[in-house]
């Protein structure tokens, strides 16, 4: 269905988007009845006319309005900002779940693609979560791909409105979708670092692209901080959970106990022939969540997304240690003019630790070209702090 991504040494990954076509199953036809009754009469012939005149009146208005649903959505982003709770001041208590879908429910969609392969065309599922009361919506990449529209479901409602594809940041794996409305219910942002070890969170998503409401799941925060590599690039800041995710739940939220979105479910780790993996899901945060909206904004007239750019190749230390190991310097780049040499140790960027190299990768990624960004260094067994300028990688 979706490939792997890269280096999953470990076990295996798969983004939870959902294609249909990867599962099996039955349709039932109920058995057709016989009927029986006597031929009209001629008043009950009048009657059968006017009710079918009225309902094809009904059904030329219904089809109106929701032909007028799908008009062509807004193709640029939301002006209104984001909702962000204020900063968490005390522990949070078991989860209500019944409560937390309560609050953030109506904010939970379903997303819809086509997919198109010459005669041969097909369907996947996702889901997004509403950021702005007018329409704007987020979800992974990957759910859109390379798609222009995609059709997306309101809660409590059973026809598709049509949704333009804003921005797209595959490095990233986050989208913005937009669709034409306006006092829709937006879901609110945990603060940032109010995320803990432990605590007790809900996932939400059309699994599986199920029959009506999403499903709902509970688990913890199992790990901070995790990276990952995907065909798209890798993903860093990663919130670990036991929370039972699924296919189709990407682009979901991971939700606290006050019904606060702390990361959007990206992909699941799942056993390979040699390795085991049992309820690890893993969701982009809300700190790389709240960054990358205003990235996709300033991007969604067609402006490319720009990166940053050290110019050094990278390796895993294989001394147990962790940091991630240089195994070259790009004469002239940013990394050559700091001073990083070949066999150096990059342990931090501006205090913030590095877990591994790619770690590093997708911290300069998201930096802007001309910040100059301090590395720290382990070179011989000392430690050193070097300042770096970092240029705009070039475009492939």
């Amino acid at each position: 269905m979706f490939p792997p991504p890269r280096g999953a040494s470990a076990n295996e990954l798969t983004l939870l988007e959902f294609d249909p076509d990867e599962f099996s199953a039955v349709d039932v036809v109920p058995e057709k009845q016989r009927e029986r009754g006597r031929r009209p009469g001629r008043a009950w012939v009048l009657l059968t006319v006017c009710a079918a005149w009225l309902s094809g009146m009904g059904g030329a208005f219904v089809g109106t309005y929701l032909a007028n649903r799908r008009d062509d959505p807004p193709h640029r982003p939301s002006s209104l900002g984001v909702v962000v709770a204020p900063p968490r001041d005390q522990e949070y208590g078991p989860i209500d779940v019944a409560s937390v879908n309560a609050v953030v429910g109506a904010s939970v969609v379903a997303i819809q693609r086509v997919i198109a392969d010459g005669p041969l065309q097909g369907e996947s599922f996702g889901t997004g979560v509403i950021i702005t009361t007018d329409g704007e919506i987020l979800t992974n990449a990957h759910v859109v791909a390379d798609a222009k529209t995609v059709n997306v479901r309101l809660a409590g409602e059973t026809e598709p409105r049509l949704g333009a594809v804003v921005a797209r940041d595959a490095a990233n794996d986050l989208a913005l979708i937009r669709v034409d409305a306006v006092g829709l219910t937006a879901a609110t942002f945990a603060a940032v670092g109010s995320v803990r070890i432990g605590d007790e969170v809900v996932a939400i998503g059309y699994a599986l692209d199920l029959d009506g409401d999403p499903s709902v799941t509970r688990g913890i925060v199992s790990a901070l901080d995790r990276t990952l590599n995907t065909d798209g690039g890798a993903l860093n800041g990663m919130v670990q959970t036991d929370a039972a995710i699924s296919s189709g739940n990407s682009g979901g939220p991971l939700v606290n106990a006050a019904g606060e979105v702390l990361g959007i479910n990206t992909a699941v780790a799942t056993s390979s022939s040699d390795t085991a993996a049992n309820n690890v899901g893993f969701a982009i945060s809300v700190e790389r969540l709240l960054a990358e909206i205003d990235r996709l904004r300033s991007s969604s007239d067609g402006a490319p997304l720009v990166e940053g750019y050290l110019g050094v190749s990278l390796d895993q230390r294989h001394d147990g240690g962790s940091g991630a190991l240089v195994t070259g310097v790009e004469t002239g780049s940013p990394a050559d003019m700091a001073g990083l040499k070949t066999d150096d140790v990059v342990t931090a960027v501006d205090g913030e630790i590095i877990n591994g190299p790619s770690d590093l990768v997708a911290t300069i990624r998201n930096v802007a070209p001309g910040t100059t960004i301090k590395l720290t260094v382990v070179r011989d067994r000392d430690r050193k702090e070097l300042d770096a300028t970092l240029v705009e990688r070039a475009k492939t």
